[in-house]
């Protein structure tokens, strides 16, 4: 842990990158100055801003002398306590965090990337070097989530993790829930607002959200959780119809990052999933994120806000910089609270048992539904509805809606791919997870 200078009292903050959250970073630091100083007991001030070129005009004003492309005027500065990382992607920024760590310096960061892929590395590289290494800022934006994870609900014994945790696809799914819009439409607005990358794949194909879920069930369940292990589907291939008829069902459509505690196994996986329109994470809708956590000793609690832009995002790594302040101008020991010892095996997704939603197009013919229920039967999956929608008179297709008893996932994908061959069953047009 790097001391403060006794005569000037100041913690000295160097940042990478200066982009969205790194020029919240700066204007938050600069603008508060009297409220932090009062806070940390010392004043804190960012000395270095690491930038690609220092000539290009930007938005926020940057004193003087403060822009450099070379990290080593950072990384290797003895005079900068605390590193805060905004530059996202996994390189070179774990590199970059890699060397704060080991040259002694406590790190902030809000990348998502780099702590789902790396962060149990990186937090035994905090521990040995007796350093800080704080990361609210990668998941959930501006809510507070991660440090109820590892302080406040460190009694309980987590055993579920709910979440909704990607505001583009949540805005898409809004969109597509209320105004009966159809994925690419939806996709479009959410371009067109600034709420969507012009290349939206990590959103919509799970990629972001699986990322925080890492980080979420490697603190909840104390245990190594990599990007890879989560089971991953995104939403592009969900219809409109497919939210027309969830209505009728009683429920609502989510991209939701799950991860489930159980006799020593541990699931995680991120996909769309009908919930009852009455269940808390129902009306969390637009670019809102919230995360809903089950203890035994506290039920459940909802985390509910913003989950991305600057000024959420900002004031998750200020609040960060200000703790690692606090303890370095107290002088109190700097090594991490997170363990994450704990071994448990990862359960497959072929093992999951829920109920599920299918939609089928088949021939508008007598005996369909008879052929469809021998299949599903042989396979112990029981229907507990059936509904006939939209038939095509010219085509003499109807579209069956079958929601299933809590059946094994890999029975129904099983019983998927036997349907499909099936003379009269034209398409399975889709196929979705109910969570109760």
């Amino acid at each position: 842990m790097k001391n403060v200078n006794p005569k000037d009292r100041s913690i000295n903050v160097g940042l990478l990158g200066l982009g969205v959250v790194g020029s919240g970073v700066l204007k938050a630091l600069t603008q508060k100055s009297a409220l932090i100083t009062k806070q940390v007991g010392c004043a804190v001030h960012i000395t270095r801003i690491l930038v690609k070129d220092q000539d290009k005009p930007r938005a926020v004003e940057v004193p003087k002398g403060l822009l450099t492309t070379d990290p080593s005027h950072i990384l290797e500065d003895p005079q900068v306590h605390i590193v805060v990382e905004a530059m996202g992607g996994e390189m070179p920024a774990l590199d970059y965090l890699r060397k704060a760590l080991q040259e002694g310096k406590s790190v902030v960061t809000a990348n998502k990337e780099v702590m789902a892929k790396h962060g149990p590395e990186l937090l035994e590289l905090a521990n040995k070097n007796c350093v800080q290494l704080l990361f609210e800022a990668s998941v959930g934006g501006g809510i507070p989530i991660l440090g109820p994870l590892t302080k406040d609900l460190r009694g309980n014994e987590i055993t579920a993790i709910r979440a909704i945790i990607n505001g583009t696809t949540n805005y898409i799914l809004t969109k597509m829930t209320y105004e009966n819009m159809e994925f690419d439409e939806a996709l479009k607005e959410a371009q067109e607002l600034g709420y969507a990358e012009a290349d939206p794949t990590n959103d919509v194909e799970g990629i972001d959200a699986g990322y925080k879920l890492a980080i979420l069930a490697s603190l909840a369940f104390q245990t190594k959780v990599a990007a890879k292990d989560v089971y991953r589907e995104g939403i592009s291939r969900l219809a409109a119809r497919d939210f027309r008829y969830a209505r009728e069902l009683g429920y609502v459509i989510k991209l939701m990052a799950i991860a489930r505690s159980e006799g020593g196994q541990l699931e995680a996986r991120v996909h769309p999933v009908l919930i009852p329109k009455e269940a808390p994470l129902a009306k969390v809708d637009g670019v809102l994120n919230a995360v809903e956590v089950e203890g035994d000793l506290v039920g459940r609690v909802l985390f509910h806000g913003p989950g991305a832009g600057s000024m959420p995002t900002t004031s998750a790594v200020v609040g960060n910089v200000l703790e690692a302040a606090s303890n370095i101008a107290r002088e109190l020991p700097s090594s991490s609270l997170i363990t994450l010892d704990r071994v448990m095996t990862l359960r497959s997704i072929s093992d999951l048992v829920t109920r599920y939603y299918i939609r089928v197009t088949v021939s508008d013919q007598a005996g369909v539904l008879a052929q469809m229920a021998a299949i599903l039967g042989n396979l112990q999956i029981s229907i507990a509805s059936v509904m006939q929608k939209e038939a095509d008179h010219r085509d003499q297709t109807a579209e069956l809606v079958i929601t299933t008893h809590p059946s094994r996932e890999k029975d129904v994908q099983q019983a998927l791919k036997e349907l499909e061959k099936l003379e009269m069953v034209r398409e399975i047009g889709n196929f979705l997870r109910v969570e109760e």
